[in-house]
């Protein structure tokens, strides 16, 4: 069933996939118009958007970079067999892309120096899904999920570029079992949650604007989002390509893969190397003003034997923030007594509540996670696991 009323809640459900060759489009934006509420597809283009019943005759939009915007009202796509088949925007580029002399370091030079006109200048409360996942060489050994509040008092630049500014609240936890494996050691038994917020280099100016960054700054062919123009910037020894709306020059999309060997840290006669870092922020416009859509992060660590330096094993830590609603002049702030704590979220679980999860926004499974799920349940049940886990 694509849809349900349950306390005045429906159901979307649909997959989105590319209109020429079908092929399954992921992380896609899916929102109303004119709200602060959105999801994203999966791996396989499909989601599950959990809304109130009243919002029904509104308008349902979906986003996707280099392709033209989906727009149907609510109630038009209650449907059991829910397709999205977006449409590329190449052709729309060739009608309104302008000649221009801008290179890359232009147009981020004139994107950093409007952060304060695109990005929130005032309180403002996201609500969120966050989750990780845990992995040994190719057997996921552990996952966590947590539905989140995250205040912020706008995006001015931060005295310290890596210390948290954003005051995060949890509302729910759960947690798979694995956290009791002895792999789960090898991995950070900080606050991951933290760690990830800290990813955000739009908020926390990790951009660079001296003259030896930008230079290095390449303009990549236009591309498409939201029905506009945008500008692609590359730096190609970081792997990294940013875009960046033409009509605002806000930065609305920032991914990047980092390939390393630096030394990371000891353990048990083992040493740890960094292999590969790959990270996306992506940002949605609400009321003028730019605010975190989602944000992902891959770390890929591997371990060796401190004499013979002999591969030993492989982690991979997977994690996914994805905001579902904003408040963007809230009243209400997160106090100390609220705010999650500095050490691990799993330390910070509470009851598990299955009618809270079942109407939460979460990024939906697929058929790409069965691998996920198998590792997982050869004990018992996710859905044991989390109650036996509380």
């Amino acid at each position: 069933m694509a849809w349900f009323c349950e306390a005045q809640r429906i159901t979307i459900s649909g997959r989105i996939v590319d209109k020429e060759n079908n092929e399954a489009l992921s992380f896609a934006s899916i929102g109303i118009k004119g709200k602060a509420l959105g999801t994203i597809s999966n791996l396989q283009g499909d989601f599950d958007f959990h809304i109130d019943n009243n919002l029904r005759n509104d308008i349902l939009v979906v986003n996707m970079l280099g392709y033209k915007s989906f727009e149907q009202p609510v109630w038009s796509v209650l449907t059991d067999s829910l397709l999205i088949r977006l449409e590329r925007a190449n052709y729309l580029l060739q009608e309104v892309t302008i000649k221009d002399s801008l290179n890359g370091g232009d147009i981020m030079r004139i994107a950093l120096s409007r952060m304060a006109e695109n990005y929130p200048d005032q309180p403002f409360l996201m609500e969120g899904f966050y989750r990780d996942l845990k992995k040994v060489a190719d057997t996921y050994i552990s996952l966590l999920e947590a539905a989140v509040e995250i205040y912020d008092e706008n995006y001015q630049p931060p005295r310290n570029k890596y210390k948290l500014r954003e005051r995060v609240a949890l509302k729910q936890v759960r947690r798979s079992l694995g956290y009791g494996s002895k792999f789960t050691t090898f991995f950070d038994q900080g606050n991951l949650l933290e760690d990830l917020l800290l990813h955000n280099s739009i908020r926390y100016r990790h951009l660079s604007e001296e003259d030896e960054f930008l230079n290095m700054l390449a303009r990549e062919k236009d591309s498409y989002f939201n029905n506009q123009p945008v500008y692609v910037i590359s730096l190609a020894q970081d792997g990294m390509s940013m875009f960046v709306d033409k009509k605002t020059f806000g930065i609305i999309h920032l991914e990047d893969e980092n390939i390393s060997d630096d030394f990371v840290g000891k353990k048990g006669g083992m040493i740890s190397k960094l292999v590969k870092v790959k990270r996306v922020v992506d940002f949605k416009s609400y009321e003028g003003k730019l605010y975190l859509n989602y944000l992902t992060v891959n770390s890929q660590i591997n371990w060796y034997d401190a004499k013979t330096e002999v591969l030993k094993f492989e982690t991979e830590l997977q994690q996914q923030l994805l905001i579902n609603a904003i408040d963007s002049n809230t009243k209400r702030k997160i106090n100390s007594r609220q705010k999650m704590k500095s050490y691990g979220l799993q330390f910070q679980d509470d009851a598990y509540d299955k009618n809270f999860w079942d109407n939460y926004n979460v990024i939906k499974e697929s058929a790409l996670d069965k691998k996920i799920i198998l590792d997982l349940e050869k004990e018992e049940s996710l859905e044991s696991q989390f109650t036996d886990g509380n």
